[in-house]
């Protein structure tokens, strides 16, 4: 099959074509044809397609309007037996479209796991699953250029190399994405020959200037929504400009877009037999509008600016002018309010839940996902974001401003400002998720990650995605911290609070005891203190317990005794000779080790943990601790390492061993009231042990406080 044929009449303008046009797309024959053929999997047609041109040359809607017929249910909408039969791909089961917009790599290739059923925990593991499912699978990933939750991280190039390249790598999978034109080579070079083939659109075996017509002269139709005007009911004069329209855009869509809102918006002051007022590109397209308005191109590109920086969703209506007059070094706040109409044809209000402005409604999907939610949930008000009609005009505005570095900087220090009482809690929800991504590109960002009310508020994805931006050697202490503990956030989707609490141990187990005191000074409802760490490896069992002390300090001594490797420094030997486990006594409420025989620690009597407030359960990695007459869960841990030991004291210090060390911390959430309808007695697993460390130190599981 020719991917270049039929269309040629419809091409010339000669005459009607002899099918008709896809609905949506309006043209494309030659490019639907060779989507087609890779869908049908024709003899000789590639498995591998790369979709690419420049901003806005059509990709998405183009992509779109495939999809279209690839759907079993919505092919019925569409009138396929008057097209192309070339450009209706067979009717097949739909394929898989994991969308990438504001998603990091991993979550989409978590999304391409889940799509398929696959088992994986691991991401290495998910394309040999995939190429052993034994049956060949179609994957649509759209829009590649608009992966990343943070702009500035270079996610796009992330998504190329680390899943798309790989995934095009397996000889079951038959791929087709649309790549910004900077990666399309990369992925499909790859490749051997014949397997990948480039769809440039700006190309001339690709473009469609007929269709590009159409396009216009649809939106310029007054039975289609657009004004009565001389030019637009009269069908030669209609169809003469949108080919005039399309002649000055060359192959932008996008072009001819923005001419059309911007005539159809206000049509005042156009001339239609002035083929020079109609724009050649993007940057003409805002120059021509904002003269035609008689008003300065400049200040259009000012009032637009801080949206061809936001990040996200959108910018908050809120912070238009405060981003604008920070930009332009001036007072733009009339300038806005006079040039709303001026702004129009180039922005799109979104509508969004009040605290859902950063990427906190994605579903997990997967415990090995690096899928994430924020810290809000919504209130189920809204407000309204603005953003720019297409990422073509954001390139535009920024590539005509000097010096972006500059213009992030005065951003960045703008959103500070309006931080209220410089308190996270009450900063809009787009400054406390997006502030670090206009850091990042203003390269500040490393000055920012010292506040540990900000690593707690903000959201995890977008966070850990701008931190990983930044060269590990320019991170201080408290970022490398955040960046280390993040990918938990991100797993378990911790809500703000726990997210505030794994910090706090986090900075304790670092050494940085300032900081995790910090967040128990910020109005946080941290369930526990941690009193101390231990970087300590082969650590086996922990258990607490008390230590007679005479002299000055007569009295018991609460301790905690942990099962160590023989030959661990200042450990004893647990059955008092050489060749077994070894003990290590450490105090139970401070830092620091104590020179004691373990066999004179003491556990706590049966009695005395079934008068405990609290009781716990664990699994491999999962930890809840309970009140025990109400049988309420009071908190829950989860680590990202297995635990090696973990036991609770009667006056509720949790000490838990991993592989990486032991901590120990003070619960101080509420015990709940008893419910009287709840019996005492409890089921499943237990917290408690007869087995006394005293009695047999040499025992690991007596060492243990439960053992579930």
């Amino acid at each position: 099959m020719s991917a270049s044929a039929g269309g040629s009449a419809a091409e010339s303008g000669a005459a009607r074509p002899a099918y008709e046009p896809h609905p949506f797309i309006g043209g494309r024959t030659a490019a639907l044809r060779a989507l087609a053929a890779w869908r049908m999997r024709w003899p000789g047609a590639p498995r591998v397609i790369v979709l690419t041109g420049s901003p806005g040359s059509g990709r998405s809607r183009l992509l779109h309007g495939f999809l279209m017929l690839c759907e079993p249910d919505f092919r019925k909408q569409l009138p396929l037996d008057d097209m192309d039969p070339a450009t209706v791909p067979p009717d097949l089961p739909a394929p898989a479209v994991p969308d990438p917009t504001l998603r990091t790599a991993a979550q989409v290739q978590w999304l391409i796991a889940e799509h398929f059923g696959l088992r994986a925990t691991r991401a290495r593991d998910v394309f040999p699953e995939l190429a052993a499912l034994g049956e060949p699978v179609t994957i649509v990933v759209p829009d590649v250029g608009l992966a990343g939750p943070v702009r500035a991280a270079g996610e796009p190039a992330r998504l190329v190399r680390d899943v798309l390249t790989p995934l095009a790598a397996v000889e079951t999978v038959q791929l087709l994405a649309s790549v910004p034109r900077e990666l399309a080579a990369e992925l499909a070079g790859t490749l051997p020959r014949g397997q990948a083939q480039i769809i440039d659109l700006d190309d001339p075996e690709w473009a469609d200037p007929e269709g590009l017509v159409r396009h216009a002269e649809n939106a310029l139709d007054p039975g289609l929504g657009a004004p009565e005007l001389p030019y637009t009911t009269d069908p030669d004069a209609r169809r003469a400009l949108a080919r005039a329209m399309a002649r000055r855009a060359g192959t932008s869509r996008l072009t001819v877009q923005l001419a059309l809102q911007s005539l159809l918006m206000v049509p005042e002051g156009f001339d239609p037999a002035d083929e020079e007022g109609l724009p050649a590109d993007v940057g003409e397209a805002l120059d021509l509008h904002a003269r035609r308005l008689g008003a300065d191109p400049a200040t259009l590109r000012l009032i637009l600016a801080p949206l061809a920086f936001a990040e996200g969703k959108g910018l908050p209506v809120e912070l238009l002018g405060t981003l604008s007059t920070a930009i332009a070094g001036r007072d733009m706040s009339q300038d806005i309010a006079d040039g709303m109409l001026l702004a129009a044809p180039f922005i799109k209000p979104v509508e969004v839940a009040a605290d859902e402005d950063a990427d906190e409604d994605e579903g997990e999907g997967n415990e090995g996902s690096d899928d994430g939610s924020g810290s809000g949930s919504g209130s189920g008000e809204s407000r309204t974001l603005l953003r720019l009609m297409h990422p073509g005009i954001a390139e535009e505005i920024r590539a005509g401003l000097p010096d972006l570095r500059a213009a992030q900087t005065e951003i960045a220090m703008a959103l500070l400002e309006a931080v209220p009482e410089q308190n996270w809690a009450k900063a809009d929800p787009y400054i406390r998720d997006h502030l670090a991504a206009h850091t990042l590109e203003a390269g500040l960002l490393p000055r920012l990650l010292t506040d540990p009310g900000l690593m707690a508020h903000a959201d995890p994805v977008t966070l850990r995605a701008a931190v990983e931006a930044v060269p590990l050697e320019e991170l201080e202490a408290p970022a490398r911290t955040y960046l280390r503990t993040a990918p938990l956030f991100t797993r378990t989707q911790a809500p703000v609070q726990m997210r505030a609490a794994l910090l706090e141990t986090a900075f304790v187990e670092d050494g940085l005891g300032p900081y995790a005191e910090v967040l128990h000074t910020l109005g946080f409802d941290l369930p526990w203190r941690t009193l101390w760490s231990v970087p300590l490896a082969g650590v086996s069992a922990v258990t607490t317990g008390s230590l007679l002390q005479e002299g000055e300090e007569a009295g018991t001594r609460p301790v905690a005794a942990l099962l160590v490797p023989e030959g661990t420094p200042g450990s004893r030997p647990s059955t008092g000779e050489s060749g077994g486990p070894a003990l290590l006594v450490h105090d139970l409420l401070r830092p620091g080790y104590v020179d004691a025989d373990p066999e004179q620690v003491l556990r706590p009597s049966d009695e005395a943990r079934e008068a405990a407030p609290f009781g716990f359960s664990r699994g491999a990695d999962y930890l809840t601790v309970w009140a025990r007459k109400s049988r309420q869960a009071v908190t829950a841990l989860i680590s990202d390492t297995p635990f090696t030991g973990v036991d609770l004291s009667p006056d509720g210090v949790l000490v838990i061993a991993t592989e990486r060390g032991v901590t120990a911390r003070q619960i101080l959430a509420p015990v709940p009231p008893a419910d009287p309808t709840v019996p005492d007695r409890r089921t499943g697993t237990d917290d408690t042990d007869d087995t006394d460390a005293s009695t047999h130190p040499d025992s690991a599981t007596g060492l243990e406080g439960d053992h579930s």
